[in-house]
């Protein structure tokens, strides 16, 4: 295969795995970096839904005695076990059943660059607003993620649904939502990862059903390069995270969202990204 084609899912991979889990909006990442790179037909987009699965995996990874322990703490009724199961599935439902029923909707009207840029930028400013609320002494009652009640999560299932919105940013709005509800930085962001693993394994593997036919065994070594390259990005990115919460805010991150919005629309009025691919 093509060594620039390899470097180019390298590049794709790299941009996955850092953008998924923090508050960025990996989709509007991606979309700018596919079209820098020339990769935005249907094969490409399909690549994009397979690289998600190395930031599953990277999740999976730094958590792996977690997961371990809650799958061998279900059968034998362990109420830790249990509780954060129920937690995570409230939680992913909304958002689930809302992009069942109107993705095709989703993907016709909203993915247009006003609306992404719009989302960015707005993004933005409920950051500021969240740390600063923050800031101000909102009450903290989840300092960990152990200490998350069934009304919590569901609330931050509801807020997750924003993120169907292009640019909105599921992790934004699933740690940005934590926070609102009571959660720590750290039990907020947490749960973020958490709730990715059944949101992008149910995308990933509706994608790959309806497209395989795209699949040929000339692929993989690009796909697989985007793979383990989007793993092992996203696998020091989470490890970064969550150290970068217990000491830091997220303002930073929004007013990267701002200025990342208003590239949006500079590049899409001057036509050199299509941001409705």
């Amino acid at each position: 295969m093509d060594p620039i084609l390899l470097i180019k899912a390298a590049l794709m991979g790299v941009v996955e795995g850092l953008t998924e889990f923090l508050p960025v909006s990996s989709t509007g990442h991606l979309i700018l970096a596919g079209t820098l790179l020339g990769l935005h037909d249907e094969k490409a987009k399909l690549f994009e839904v397979v690289i998600q699965v190395g930031a599953i995996f990277a999740i999976l990874s730094v958590y792996a005695q977690r997961i371990l322990s809650t799958l061998r703490g279900l059968p034998a009724g362990d109420a830790v076990a249990s509780r954060f199961t129920a937690n995570v599935l409230i939680g992913f439902l909304p958002a689930a059943v809302l992009g069942f029923l109107f993705i095709g909707v989703i993907k016709s009207v909203l993915f247009n660059p006003v609306v992404v840029a719009t989302s960015f930028i707005l993004g933005g400013f409920v950051m500021l607003w969240v740390e600063a609320r923050h800031a101000r002494g909102a009450p903290v009652h989840v300092q960990t993620i152990d200490d998350l009640r069934w009304t919590d999560a569901l609330k931050v299932g509801l807020i997750q649904c924003l993120a169907l919105v292009p640019g909105v940013s599921r992790s934004g709005a699933t740690i940005m939502g934590g926070m609102v509800v009571g959660c720590s930085r750290r039990a907020a962001t947490e749960f973020s990862f958490f709730l990715a693993l059944p949101v992008l394994m149910g995308a990933a593997v509706l994608d790959l059903y309806k497209h395989r036919d795209l699949l040929t065994a000339a692929d993989l070594p690009f796909f697989a390069t985007g793979l383990f390259v989007s793993w092992l990005s996203a696998w020091l990115c989470v490890r970064w995270l969550l150290r970068f919460v217990s000491t830091h805010t997220f303002v930073p991150f929004a007013w990267y969202r701002i200025a990342f919005g208003v590239l949006i629309l500079v590049t899409a009025w001057g036509g050199w990204i299509n941001w409705t691919a």
